[in-house]
Formats: C-alpha cells, structure tokens, sequence
C-alpha cells in the first residue's frame, strides 16, 4: 500500500521490433554527434535553446531536487568575459598545470588556450550544480547525488540540442569558479561546464581521433 501521492504511468504498447527500430534510429542519430570547435555566428532561435533546457530538466535526479541551474549567455560583453576568464585559466593548464602526459593525450584533438567559440557561438549554456537547495532553492536544504544528476542532464541538454540540428561543445576550463561571478550565482552552486550550442562554420572540421568511438564489445558486459 502506497502511503503518498501518485499517478497512473505507462509506456507506448510497441512491438518488439518497433523498440529495436526506435533504438537504432536513435542510436545512429547520436552517433552523428561530434564535439565542434569552428562555431558561426549565425544566430539560433531563443525557443531552440529553451525546449532543450526544459529537455534535461526532466531527468532523473536525487530525491526529485532537481540540483541543477542553465544560465544561458548570449550578451557580447558577458561572452567576452567568459572568453577572457577561461583563456587565462588554458593559458596556465598548457603551459605548466598539465601534466606531459595529459597534454600528449590532447595533441590529437589540436586544442590550445584560445578559445574563439566562446565568443563567436550564439549561445553559452553555463551549467551549474547545486549542492544545496532542495526543491524551492532555500539555499540550505540538502540535495543529493548531485554530480550524478547534473551529469544526466548534461547529457539530455547536448542530446536535444543535437536533434535540434546545432553543433555543441563542452568546455571545462579549471578552475571554473569565474563562471559562478560572471553570471551572478550564489555561493552554494558549483560550475560544472559550458555547452557552447550553435551552428557550424562551412569549413568546420573535427579530428579523427575523436571519431573513434569504442565497439559494443568493449564498453559493456552481459552477465
């Protein structure tokens, strides 16, 4: 016996074969995906960037805290800063934070300290996760599982932006702790990433290396 509130839940009645052919529909969809770092800035309708946020809103969280805020840039002047920031953050990583090693697993991706997209893009979507809050953001309540939570929605934001026929990228400049000044967010949440969301330039290219995804076989086990 249920001793709160419910609601009636169920899944559409497909045929086997349907679920097969809705999930290989989506699986070669997705891996069309790729990180894209030659952004144009053509611009992108408000409307696209809000059903993709409403998108991840829906995944599954702890507790149902939903530990998680968007706050979406499209103001040169804050893209600028951002831009300022985050280089002088991949300014020190590349010439002294990171490890050799570190900087020889990135080489084939062909990233260095500038950051152009962080300008150019129509849209910077900073994430943020929220160790406190609860449900009604009192700023004191506990949230729990946050970094997992956060991390599905992330997840679910690039999915639909992708749908939505937009080029992303996730960046992570470290530490990010600028991002939480600039866009003006309490002390209790934590920066998380940008996903820079826009079209791609006529000329963009990607690196090969990052094609290369790994077979069924070796990211899974069927016990």
């Amino acid at each position: 016996m249920r001793d709160h509130d419910t609601l009636p839940y169920s899944t559409p009645a497909l045929a086997d074969g349907e679920r097969v052919a809705r999930a290989l529909r989506m699986r070669d969809r997705l891996k069309q995906r790729r990180s894209c770092r030659y952004f144009s800035d053509a611009p992108v309708p408000r409307k696209v960037i809000e059903a993709a946020i409403e998108a991840a809103g829906t995944a599954p969280n702890g507790a149902n805290h939903q530990p998680w805020h968007f706050a979406v840039v499209s103001s040169a002047d804050m893209k600028r800063r951002i831009r300022e920031a985050a280089e002088e953050e991949e300014r020190a990583f590349y010439s002294g934070k990171a490890s050799d090693e570190w900087l020889d697993a990135l080489a084939p991706l062909g990233t260095d300290a500038e950051k152009p997209f962080l300008e150019t893009a129509p849209w910077l979507i900073v994430v943020f996760a929220q160790r406190k809050g609860g449900f009604d953001e009192d700023g004191e309540t506990q949230n729990y599982y946050v970094n997992e939570s956060v991390g599905i929605a992330c997840g679910m934001l690039i999915a639909t932006l992708h749908e939505a026929g937009l080029a992303t990228l996730t960046h992570t400049p470290s530490p990010m702790g600028f991002l939480r000044e600039i866009c003006g967010r309490p002390a209790h949440e934590k920066p998380v990433m940008i996903v820079v969301a826009g079209l791609p330039t006529e000329d963009a290219t990607v690196p090969v290396k990052a094609t290369r995804k790994k077979p069924l076989s070796q990211i899974s086990s069927w016990l």
